[in-house]
């Protein structure tokens, strides 16, 4: 079975300059297109697992016992790991408990001393129980209210100190946002990205809200050391766009069109659309 930790991922896309796509569940059909994605690009994947997609399919246990025979079932050879996507503490010790590989700690909301000391002890239990560790300095922006926030420009002194406790991945803010990019959106701050590159000895880089960024700039934050990108906005939208096409051509009214497997069929081959063609933009397919 290929259910793995990050830590190898993150290492092999450093030594060979690629990133690999964390691509987040939103249902059953979402693991089921990922995994089928990977084993078709023949690339490493990270499933992404948030605080809410956790509370809808039934908490982290009954994500595991879903991901794992669903490998299993496809007959999937390529590296998987499933990771809590911006965890609270207590969520990131529940996952692992529940049998996650991977884990991401998101202290960016506390005082950084607090976002450190916490951080240091995830890295010494991470490191006992296999499980890969990603921590986050300079929270990451998004829409609250119709209003998109860029978020915090995280620190490189910061983000050093983080990276030399042990980390295997370090989120840190760019001007990167999660959800759909605004039209007057600034672009990434790659001055920064360098500048943190290089303070933090090479450690694997994470760039969120992955979805939407020019290919151009997806590249060059690769070449800057990004080894873990993520992707979740636009898989959502292809298969929302999928079903509203299905539904106004009518085609749940013909035969068991209306049945949710015949629904979300051609749902899944959208998302599995975007994901292999992330694959490709991050230079993951071909790696595993």
């Amino acid at each position: 079975m290929a259910y793995v930790s990050a830590t190898e991922m993150m290492q092999d896309a450093k030594k060979r300059g690629y990133a690999v796509g964390h691509f987040n569940l939103n249902n059953l059909e979402f693991i089921r297109a990922f995994l089928l994605a990977a084993e078709e690009a023949k690339s490493p994947v990270i499933l992404g697992v948030s605080s809410g997609t956790a509370k809808y399919m039934g908490g982290y246990r009954a994500i595991v016992g879903s991901v794992k025979p669903f490998i299993e079932h496809l007959g999937v050879t390529v590296p998987v790991a499933l990771h809590v996507d911006h965890g609270t503490y207590e969520e990131v010790l529940e996952a692992i408990e529940a049998g996650f590989s991977s884990v991401m700690f998101d202290g960016s909301a506390l005082p950084f001393e607090e976002n450190l000391r916490k951080s240091a002890e995830l890295v010494q239990l991470c490191r006992k129980k296999g499980v890969s560790l990603e921590c986050e300095v300079g929270g990451i922006g998004g829409e609250e209210d119709g209003v998109t926030k860029l978020g915090e420009f995280a620190d490189p002194d910061e983000c050093r100190k983080m990276a030399e406790l042990g980390v295997d991945m370090l989120a840190a803010g760019i001007g990167n946002i999660h959800g759909v990019y605004p039209s007057d959106w600034p672009g990434l701050r790659f001055d920064l990205l360098d500048e943190i590159s290089r303070v933090t000895g090479g450690v694997p880089l994470v760039l969120h809200g992955g979805s939407q960024i020019p290919a151009e700039m997806i590249q060059k934050a690769i070449a800057l050391g990004v080894r873990k990108i993520n992707v979740n906005t636009e898989c959502q939208l292809a298969f929302a766009a999928a079903v509203r096409s299905y539904i106004e051509q009518g085609k749940d009214r013909v035969g068991k069109g209306f049945s949710p497997r015949a629904m979300f069929a051609l749902a899944i081959e959208a998302v599995k659309s975007v994901a292999l063609e992330k694959m490709q933009l991050f230079g993951s397919a071909g790696k595993a």
